[in-house]
């Protein structure tokens, strides 16, 4: 089945939205501020895979949504943690004032830094996974 217009639309609408807000914030959109960790095409990718597949999951959870299934809502954890994930894949761990207060910019430095690919790849995996195992069940 097909997803209507307005699935499509709040799809679209959500990966757009997603895609702004973590780039802005991140400093990998905008230049509001100088990012202290330097920008590689791997925050790009996880930043455009991330937002891409935020939108499937909003235009296919809508869509189960519109056809009454009850299992529509099933998988919000997984979108919750693949947006988490994401966020942390491109987020300039030096620039983070709260958790550099907490932790201290070494140590963000030191064990924090050479993780955000891993939380992009978790991220990545718990959004396709989540679509992968909706679109099998429908």
């Amino acid at each position: 089945m097909a997803p209507s217009r307005v699935a499509l639309a709040k799809g679209v609408a959500t990966a757009a939205a997603v895609f702004v807000l973590f780039g802005v914030v991140s400093g990998l959109v905008s230049s509001l501020y100088v990012r202290m960790v330097e920008t590689t095409l791997l925050d790009y990718a996880f930043l455009t895979l991330t937002a891409i597949l935020a939108g499937a999951y909003v235009v296919q959870r809508e869509s189960l949504a519109e056809t009454a299934c009850s299992s529509s809502s099933s998988g919000n954890r997984c979108a919750y943690g693949g947006a988490a994930g994401g966020f942390l894949a491109v987020a300039c761990p030096s620039c983070n004032l709260i958790l550099v207060s907490l932790v201290g910019s070494s140590a963000l430095m030191t064990y924090f830094d050479p993780l955000r690919p891993l939380f992009g790849i978790v991220a990545i995996g718990l959004f396709g996974g989540i679509i992968y195992r909706r679109r099998r069940r429908s």
